[in-house]
């Protein structure tokens, strides 16, 4: 297709991540994706069509897009072809004409393949074929292992995905089902997300499930698990509703319409959050509720991460601290053990740990290292100590309504906390040294 120039004035500095430069572009935002797909589970060969719209932020003559591994048939915009070129994992698209800063386009790209993981300084991310089945694992940049897409955790958009597969296999997808036909031997679901979700949270999953109702109200909460399994999952995740419960007395109202929670028969790493569903590996559902606070762990992500999303990586403590700080609050009513408890146990152990990490950056090599997460629910600890729980559980539940569905930032919670205390400069100050310096504070 050629080679395009660099372009001119382009706002990286303001918008690519530091971290995952190699991903996203600045100019644009995709407003929905409606992706149409094809899967083979005996060949792991997938197909599909992938509809964008886009809006402009800037004048733009070409759009950068994300995809590994798989190969482009066509590319149209408009519907008319477009000229494209796809190297590596970029893929450019020519524009028949500039599209001015504000005005919007609807790009097709028509793609097929055989998806797996692409490697990263995190391990493997994205497309993960099962030994019966996949899933989709892509925090932070898998998400191109399975459709075209503007991969920033900032670019937050609406889906609706089309999966056909084998009909023997239970598909399931972030959204709500909204139609399901059975065509022969295949069939066909269609799931609708309207609320706006960042790339890396939007999954599918194919198995050999059965679907059990955990609760129908006020969440209505699914699990979808092999039969060999099913017993020891029902146990484990059997106080899952009271959860919701308690963390929505705490966060504020469950932000989605429901929950759904997959149990592969194969062992996972780690569990996998997506936009209103969680993911566990059957070697963390044992049916001893000895991970229960990973259960906990998971479900707080759909209010800090998934409709709360970070707008850049190194404000990854805004997910991950909050998602811990969940366990131990979870802890205070299913175990009677204190955060307070919890909180002192874990400062113990960062204090014997090397004091060389700022939680508002801590690069990424150690965005997921433990002390992010542990110092992040200390520093929420710590902020509870000082104002009281009227005043901090206040401010999580305005903090989670005022920004529902939108992107956040450190520097807004920090402002937010301070506006929400009677000593702001008090507040401003004790989280600057648990935010923003190296040694680890001493709990109050």
């Amino acid at each position: 297709m050629g080679t395009f120039p660099a372009r001119a004035g382009r706002p990286d500095a303001l918008v690519l991540d530091p971290y995952t430069p190699e991903r996203g572009d600045p100019c644009y935002r995709v407003e929905h994706y409606d992706l149409d797909l094809d899967y083979r589970v005996s060949s792991n060969r997938l197909g599909g069509r992938a509809t964008l719209t886009v809006r402009a932020l800037v004048r733009v003559e070409r759009l950068r897009l994300d995809l590994v591994g798989l190969r482009i048939g066509k590319v149209a915009v408009d519907g008319s072809p477009a000229k494209w070129r796809h190297r590596g994992d970029v893929v450019t698209v020519r524009l028949p004409r500039p599209l001015e800063a504000g005005a919007a386009t609807e790009v097709v790209v028509a793609y097929a393949g055989t998806p797996g993981p692409t490697p990263t300084r995190w391990g493997p991310l994205g497309w993960e074929e099962l030994a019966e089945g996949a899933l989709v694992a892509s925090q932070p940049t898998g998400a191109p292992t399975w459709f075209p897409c503007n991969d920033h955790p900032s670019s937050k958009s609406t889906y609706r995905i089309t999966m056909e597969c084998d009909s023997p296999f239970t598909v399931t997808a972030t959204g709500v089902l909204t139609d399901l036909r059975v065509r022969g031997s295949r069939t066909r679901r269609v799931f609708e997300q309207r609320h706006p979700t960042a790339t890396y949270l939007t999954a599918v999953h194919v198995g050999r499930y059965t679907e059990h109702l955990l609760a129908e109200g006020p969440v209505r909460i699914r699990l979808l698990v092999d039969d060999e399994h099913a017993p020891d999952a029902a146990h484990e995740l059997a106080r899952l509703p009271a959860m919701v419960t308690v963390l929505s007395d705490r966060f504020g109202p469950y932000p989605f319409p429901d929950y759904t929670v997959v149990v592969t028969a194969d062992d996972l790493d780690i569990p996998l959050e997506a936009q209103g569903m969680a993911t566990f590996g059957a070697n963390w559902l044992r049916g001893d509720r000895r991970h229960e606070r990973l259960v906990a762990h998971e479900l707080a992500h759909q209010w800090f991460g998934n409709s709360l999303t970070l707008g850049t990586w190194s404000d990854i403590w805004l997910h991950e601290g909050f998602a811990c700080y969940a366990e131990w609050l979870w802890a205070e009513v299913a175990d009677g053990v204190p955060a307070d408890v919890s909180a002192r146990e874990h400062h113990a152990g960062l204090d014997r740990l090397p004091q060389d990490l700022v939680l508002t950056d801590p690069g990424p090599r150690d965005m997921f290292d433990d002390r992010v997460y542990k110092r992040g629910a200390l520093a929420l600890h710590a902020l509870r100590t000082q104002v009281g729980d009227a005043a901090f559980f206040g401010l999580l539940r305005e903090w989670t309504a005022t920004h529902t569905d939108g992107t956040v930032c450190t520097h807004a919670f920090v402002d937010q906390a301070a506006r929400a205390s009677a000593d702001p400069s008090g507040v401003r100050r004790l989280l600057a040294a648990w935010l923003d310096a190296r040694p680890v504070p001493n709990l109050p």
